[in-house]
């Protein structure tokens, strides 16, 4: 892909309002955080911070340990060493959920396909006997309207999508409980280039319509060079470099370089 390369996206006209203070993004702060399997080393003593309402991407190698960190950061997986607190609670507190809200975009989507894509999209507030049949309704009109899909989706079947939409819908069902830290994991990966560039959009609007916190683990160069506020890239389970886009492409590390080299020449 190269169709992001030199410059940012710009995100569409439709999400200029700004966030709203009701929703505010939370910090997200790492310390010393390590984690092996078996004998292999995955993490390797991470600092650093996500500032509250920015988009962060989490950029590497395969391999490097960033989908390790993000099942970290949501509290999937429990460090061996360090910590990581998202506000003031550590990622780790069953208490977590009762103060904040967090959601997470996993790679494949993880739709079900014997439900409608409405179904999908309302399945965690139904689950939890959260809203009646008669709130969710309209709470996932109002979801599919934020990635810009039609109400009339919401009768389909996840099989009946195309990719770049499957990819909407899950992003639909993560908004549905309003989100103040949002983490997606690979968001362009099986996509085409030009629906790649359409889901970046979409992370982009979404951050600027509601503020969250907006956490990106990718190896796509030009989608996380084009939303990022921060980056962080990792290599072996190492943070080799921290900054902003200009930063990371200044910085003097021959993996790194050679990283980027075929998109930024």
């Amino acid at each position: 892909m190269a169709i992001l390369n030199a410059s940012p996206l710009t995100a569409s006209p439709v999400v200029s309002e700004p966030p709203s203070s009701s929703n505010p993004g939370l910090p997200v702060s790492v310390r010393n955080l390590e984690k092996s399997f078996g004998k292999q080393k995955v993490l390797k003593g991470l600092n650093l911070e996500i500032r509250a309402g920015e988009i962060f991407v989490i950029m590497g190698p395969s391999g490097s340990g960033k989908s390790v960190f993000l099942r970290h950061i949501i509290g999937l997986e429990v460090p061996d060493a360090g910590e990581i607190r998202i506000g003031n609670e550590l990622s780790t507190s069953e208490a977590i959920g009762d103060h904040y809200r967090l959601a997470i975009v996993f790679q494949s989507g993880g739709l079900l396909n014997s439900l409608t894509v409405a179904e999908n999209i309302g399945l965690y507030l139904s689950e939890h006997r959260l809203k009646s049949r008669d709130q969710i309704a309209p709470i996932v009109r109002d979801k599919l309207a934020l990635v810009r899909l039609s109400p009339e989706v919401g009768d389909k079947y996840p099989s009946e999508l195309s990719g770049g939409m499957r990819k909407r819908v899950a992003i639909a069902r993560a908004l549905v409980v309003d989100p103040q830290l949002i983490l997606f994991d690979e968001p362009t990966s099986e996509l085409d280039p030009l629906v790649g560039l359409t889901i970046g959009r979409e992370v982009l609007n979404l951050n600027q319509r509601t503020g969250v916190t907006t956490v990106v683990v990718t190896h796509d160069r030009d989608l996380a060079f084009g939303i990022a506020d921060r980056m962080a890239f990792l290599v072996d389970g190492e943070l080799i470099a921290l900054g902003t886009p200009e930063e990371i492409r200044a910085f003097n590390h021959p993996i790194l370089q050679q990283f980027l080299a075929a998109e930024f020449k």
